[in-house]
């Protein structure tokens, strides 16, 4: 009876195991997250930094968008511009006309 109650416990031990990796890797905007077009880029962004994301991510779907002033005097808006201005890139639509797609 020993063995069998071992054999029982394993079998349930490795299926918690299992069961606990099926559940989704993403963390929501709600846990502190921050998601933009779509795009989750990671947690605990300054303001700046979120600022320049948008900004990057708005320029890599063709519409450019930069704070001149931020870009060139703070470090959080100038890589979450280029961090935004990266992840966004496969955004960027255009029609067979070459013109951009909103």
């Amino acid at each position: 009876m020993r063995k069998e109650s071992i054999t029982s416990l394993c079998i349930v031990t490795i299926a918690l195991l299992l069961l606990q990796n099926c559940g989704s890797s993403k963390v929501s905007a709600r846990e502190g997250g921050f998601t933009y077009s779509g795009i989750y880029f990671g947690k605990h962004f300054p303001p700046n930094y979120q600022q320049g994301i948008v900004d990057g991510c708005t320029t890599a779907k063709g519409y450019y968008k930069k704070s001149h002033r931020l870009f060139n005097t703070n470090i959080d808006y100038y890589n979450g511009w280029f961090l935004g201005r990266n992840r966004c890139k496969n955004l960027l639509k255009i029609d067979e006309n070459g013109d951009l797609i909103p």
